[in-house]
């Protein structure tokens, strides 16, 4: 093995990583993880620090250890770096400093180091990070002949010497055929199933047939991947096996060493090969938990962030697996997981509870009061749900939620014996409306749509537009704005998470309804790596079309929170304020706009023109007077 003296290349670039995110803008990211002062061991200070999976003693290990080759030639020992750490530990900027050193330091005469990831927008996140590196330190110096410059029309890095550092595609057709001197694979654990097996079988075979030491360094996160088949899973176990095997406690007896590989593991499924009965012993509120999985806590990571997250995990169940999975690094084995826990809807109950009080206290605190509607229906068999959100506004210091849902009558009795619920007691309490015959007649739900929309300002309808086709044009022609909301994890997430914070802030109240209770507690959510979710109807353990609809609603809302205004009503409403300041309020019926076209119904405006400008007329009466100019 190499000493650290003779590592000095290596120590030299790794010198230059930095960290260009947040608060750490500029400041010198190290090979621990760190920051300033933590690349002690590549000092000539003390080596020891850490243990196998300190990135400090992995570098001495993968340039320190060099063998003979065929031809007589020291090359480097190992040929797979594996580095798998939860999320904002320095992960990308260690490695993009790598990726420098293979382009500038390697020894290799034309070096070609390609960036792959599950989609070319995930890889230049790495290139970012490597042009940063360069264009703050003195490889882009000086100006007129620098060491190195990025080209970032086509995401690459070129040196004076003809070395190339690019970014590629994930199409493994195409890779057939390059000769890559280093390669560094980001996020492997997102890589699609057979997609990133083939294009992890192209990049390892035979693309270091032409060069003398290629090295493929893989960095990852755990992954979400339930049934265990992707290559990142198959990846992560392999190198689980080699280090309990260097450890002498070898998971299997047919078990043995590939001493091609180093592997960095870091997280609850390196500590515990993955056992569950392990898993379930371990204490994940634990803070020294937290440092062993994280080798950056306190340092790019904040406690004080972590313990609010530990926090939001006690009380859901999709944020302890976000917790597991994205801050100790635990691979996670479940398909799906629940939302918010019922105590938490219990607590953001408003109004009282029976049918009576309860109708009346809504006629009472909603009637009139602007509010937006969530529509979900189910294929005509089951339940089908509307919600009318009514965001906080003069009257109603919070949100509130009203819940309306139908289901057949006929089956009912069979449904109840299924799904271990009293649909026929919940339509006596006016939480549910059993509808004549073995169908949801639309024509009801159309009716309380439209309902809804004379006793209160309904400003939009969000609709799922695969089963409301037939409904949308018939709303539409009484008024009602229809907006399509998509059952996606782009359409649903962002609704999902605003409305969960207002219940958790309590925030967003709701008007009782047991079967809204039930739905809520049904519900499974989908959760992607980026901490995405949707509620997922096959996977909940009862109907949550309720909840669905409540989703939807508040994801119109947002619609319409976000929309510019219209011109032409931005315009009247200014000029109504004008004159009002300048003429007051001016509000008198007006026989020209009943000359011209009729009267006005009611909710409409016209503008009339006259010789001195146009008159503004709403609901019969006069209520802006604006200049020609404007009109």
């Amino acid at each position: 093995m190499l000493s650290f003296a003779e590592l000095r290349p290596a120590a030299d670039i790794v010198g230059v990583i930095r960290v260009d995110n947040g608060n750490f803008t500029g400041g010198r990211e190290t090979a621990a993880g760190g920051r300033d002062g933590r690349l002690a061991g590549l000092n000539g200070c003390d080596s020891t620090i850490g243990d196998s999976g300190n990135r400090i003693v992995a570098i001495r290990e993968f340039f320190g250890i060099q063998v003979r080759n065929d031809k007589g030639q020291w090359v480097r020992y190992r040929r797979f770096g594996y580095d798998e750490i939860p999320k904002k530990n320095g992960k990308t900027e260690f490695n993009a400093g790598l990726g420098l050193y293979f382009l500038l330091a390697d020894g290799e005469t034309k070096p070609h180091v390609a960036i792959f990831a599950v989609d070319k927008t995930n890889a230049d996140i790495l290139y970012q990070c490597a042009k940063y590196m360069v264009e703050i330190t003195a490889l882009s110096r000086p100006a007129s002949r620098p060491l190195a410059w990025c080209r970032d029309s086509v995401r690459e890095i070129r040196t004076r010497f003809g070395g190339v550092m690019k970014v590629y595609s994930s199409d493994a057709e195409s890779k057939h055929g390059f000769s890559f001197s280093a390669i560094l694979c980001d996020e492997v654990h997102a890589w699609p199933n057979a997609a990133g097996r083939r294009l992890w079988t192209v990049l390892t075979q035979g693309t270091d047939a032409a060069r003398l030491q290629q090295a493929v360094l893989v960095m990852t996160t755990a992954g979400n991947d339930p049934d265990r088949t992707s290559i990142g899973w198959e990846l992560h176990e392999k190198c689980r096996r080699i280090l309990a095997w260097r450890r002498g406690q070898p998971e299997r007896p047919q078990d043995e060493d590939d001493p091609q590989w180093l592997p960095i593991m870091y997280g609850i499924s390196a500590l515990t090969q993955d056992d569950p009965d392990k898993i379930a012993d371990l204490n994940i509120y634990d803070e020294e938990l937290w440092k062993t999985c994280n080798p950056s806590y306190g340092v790019t990571l904040q406690p004080r962030q972590f313990r609010n997250e530990a926090r939001a995990a006690k009380a859901s169940e999709a944020a302890e697996r976000n917790f597991r999975w994205l801050r100790l690094n635990q691979w996670i084995s479940t398909k799906d997981v629940g939302w918010l826990p019922l105590t938490l809807y219990d607590k953001t109950q408003i109004g009282p509870s029976a049918k009576v009080e309860r109708e009346t206290w809504v006629a009472e605190h909603l009637t009139g009061k602007t509010c937006y509607a969530g529509l979900d229906m189910s294929l005509r068999t089951d339940l089908s749900a509307l919600v009318l959100v009514f965001p906080p506004q003069p009257g109603l210091d919070t949100g509130v939620a009203l819940f309306r849902a139908w289901r057949p009558l006929e089956g009912v009795l069979e449904a109840e014996q299924r799904d271990h619920v009293p649909y026929r007691d919940w339509e006596r309490a006016g939480f549910l409306t059993l509808c004549q015959g073995d169908m949801i007649d639309n024509r009801d739900v159309i009716a309380a749509i439209l309902d809804a929309k004379r006793a209160y300002d309904l400003r939009a309808l969000g609709i799922d537009q695969y089963l409301t086709a037939t409904m949308t044009p018939l709303l539409q022609d009484e008024g009602v704005e229809i907006i399509a909301i998509s059952q996606t994890m782009a359409g649903m997430s962002p609704a999902m998470k605003e409305l969960e914070g207002l219940i958790r802030e309590h925030k967003m109240l709701h008007v009782h309804n047991t079967c809204g209770r039930w739905c809520f507690g049904n519900v499974r959510c989908a959760v992607d790596g980026n901490e995405n979710r949707k509620p997922m109807k096959n996977r909940s353990i009862g109907r949550i079309d309720i909840t669905v609809a409540w989703i939807i609603a508040v994801a119109a809302w947002i619609v319409k929170r976000n929309q510019k205004p219209d011109l032409a009503e931005a315009i009247a409403v200014r000029d109504l304020a004008y004159n009002a300041v300048r003429f007051g309020p001016e509000r008198r019926p007006h026989e020209e706009t009943e000359k011209r076209s009729g009267p006005v119904r009611p909710g409409r405006t016209a503008c009339v023109r006259r010789g001195g400008g146009n008159l503004i007329v709403d609901k019969g009466f006069v209520i802006a007077n604006l200049p020609k100019s404007v009109g």
